[in-house]
Formats: structure tokens, C-alpha cells, sequence
């Protein structure tokens, strides 16, 4: 962490390839910028699918230990990030991955079986403290996670959208753990999303270049999922278009959970660095600053507003 940076950001991830997919390019951005980067991850993902044949003996099913290798998986996205201040809520292996399966209605819901120890089932007082010693410890002025609903039902993200909001709570409450720093209150909180109309045109470009595969069955006019949100919605875009190389990178380092011929690579190539660069967010703590772009009405910076901004 660059304690130094007169900007810091938080960022509260379920599992290791939710930020690179996520807020990549924003965070490289943001590293080359010298403001503060951190990382929260609050499970190692140890129920995740293995895309790599070789790699499939580190099944949960089998010798479980899928979680240390997307440890390593995540050192190197960092790495690409520019990211150096990485860390496990709580210490690693604290939470384990709940695992999770498909609703009839498209979205994720847990698992039939959870662990005891998955992160569906942590005590929410005690987890959010791990993260109220992180907050208080880098005093971000910025907090970036997902919304209630973990953009499309996953237990974990859920899971971390309860933490991170109760930890930003407590955090500021000068009488709770005292042991654990001075009080801290963060002046903007976001919540990630994808805007419903970026989509869209991302989609229609794909179907135009004869791409029916990538996102098969989403229509560029038809209904989709609960993580893109209408543009109403979103209140800031970061236009990282010159680190889409790195976040690349540091989608092809997560290479048991993400192939290159997957759709995020096939939207970099059909969609082009400018659009896979942008990032949106949803603002539901603090006010928007100034300047907001002409034609969406949106921030461009999720400092926008701060001191120094």
C-alpha cells in the first residue's frame, strides 16, 4: 500500500479474479496514477471450476488445494496490476469459497452442501471487524464492492457486500474496538455494475463481427442479467483504456478460472481496448463531483469531489 498517496482505495472482492474481471483496468490506472491501491480477497476460491486439465487433481473433490494455487494465480494478477498491497480478510484460508449452483432463473444461488467453514456461514460481526482493522489501518477515502443482490447471486459476493458495508459503518464509530486504530469514515462508497446500455453495444458488435457464441443467448435488445444496470443507475465511468493490456494480463494469470478464448478476451478483441476499458460504478455513499461528462451525466473519477482529486 502507498501510505504516502493522497488517495486510497479500497476494493472488497469475493474471490481471486473478481477484480481483475471486475475493476482490472481501474486499478492499474489508478496504481500509475500513485494513488493507493487495496485489495481485500475474502475466500481463495477453493470450490472454483478448473479450466486446466493438467490442474484438475486440485478439485475440491480430490486433494483440495485449488485455493493455494489461486493464491499464487492471484500474486501474479496483482503483479500485472501494479497492485502491491494484497490481502486475505481476515489472514488466508480464514473464510473458504461457499461454492454455489445455477436457479432455474438464470441466477447463482448456495450450494446444496457449504462447508463449516465457507464465508456464507462467517459470523458477520466478526468478519466485518478483520475488515474495520483494514480500513482503519489504510484510511481509504474510496470503497468499491458489490451490490446486495453480489451482481448475480453468488453467496460469497453477497456475503462480502454485507461485510464490506458494516465494516465502513463501524469503522467510523469511535467507541467500537478501540484496538484496533482511530476511527475512520469513508466519504464514497460504490458499488461495481456494468452499464446496461454499454452492453448492449458491446453485444451488437460482437453478433455484427459473427460472434454468436461469446455471452450465447444474450440479445443485444432482448432481457439481461441483474448486473448490468439501466444507465440511470451508474454515476461513474473510469476510462482505463490504456491499461487494458495489463488487465489482460492479469485475466490470463487466473488461467484455472478464465481461458483466452473465453468472452472477456473475445470482447477485447471484437469490442476494442476503449470500450473493454471502461468501468462502471454506482454510487450509494457520498456526492458525485464535479466534473461529470457532458453526455452521460456520469463522474469520471471515483475521486471525484475529494480533496486533491
Amino acid at each position: 500500500m502507498n501510505s504516502t498517496a493522497a488517495h486510497r482505495l479500497l476494493l472488497v472482492h469475493a474471490h481471486p479474479d473478481d477484480e481483475s474481471i471486475g475493476q482490472g483496468a481501474t486499478m492499474a490506472k489508478y496504481v500509475a496514477e500513485g494513488r493507493g491501491v487495496t485489495l481485500v480477497t475474502c475466500t481463495a476460491g477453493e470450490m472454483g471450476e478448473i479450466l486446466v486439465p493438467d490442474l484438475e487433481h486440485l478439485a475440491a473433490d480430490k486433494e483440495d488445494r485449488l485455493g493455494e494455487h489461486r493464491r499464487g494465480e492471484l500474486d501474479k494478477a496483482m503483479a500485472a496490476l501494479g497492485v502491491t498491497d494484497h490481502r486475505f480478510l481476515g489472514g488466508f484460508g480464514t473464510y473458504r469459497d461457499s461454492g454455489m449452483k445455477w436457479h432455474a432463473d438464470g441466477h447463482a444461488v448456495a450450494a446444496d452442501d457449504v462447508h463449516e467453514n465457507a464465508f456464507w456461514n462467517a459470523d458477520l460481526t466478526e468478519a466485518a471487524t478483520h475488515l474495520v482493522a483494514v480500513i482503519r489501518e489504510v484510511r481509504p477515502q474510496v470503497l468499491v464492492t458489490y451490490d446486495e443482490f453480489g451482481n448475480y447471486g453468488h453467496p460469497d459476493h453477497i456475503q462480502a457486500h454485507r461485510v464490506a458495508m458494516y465494516a465502513a459503518q463501524l469503522a467510523q464509530a469511535p467507541s467500537y474496538r478501540r484496538d484496533l486504530g482511530e476511527p475512520w469514515e469513508i466519504e464514497k462508497i460504490y458499488w461495481s455494475a456494468i452499464s446496461e446500455s454499454r452492453m448492449r453495444e458491446g453485444l451488437r458488435r460482437l453478433r455484427e463481427a459473427g460472434d454468436t457464441t461469446t455471452f450465447e443467448g444474450m440479445d443485444p435488445d432482448g432481457a439481461l442479467p441483474p448486473m448490468f444496470r439501466p444507465d440511470d443507475d451508474i454515476s461513474c465511468e473510469v476510462d482505463a483504456g490504456e491499461y487494458v493490456e495489463q488487465k489482460l494480463e492479469a485475466l490470463r494469470a487466473h488461467a484455472t478460472q478464465i481461458t483466452t478464448d473465453g468472452p472477456f478476451f473475445a470482447l477485447s478483441n471484437n469490442v476494442g481496448a476503449q470500450a473493454f476499458g471502461r468501468e462502471q460504478f454506482r454510487l450509494v455513499k457520498g456526492t458525485p463531483g464535479a466534473p461529470l461528462d457532458p453526455e452521460t451525466g456520469w463522474e469520471s473519477d471515483l475521486f471525484a469531489g475529494i480533496p486533491g482529486a
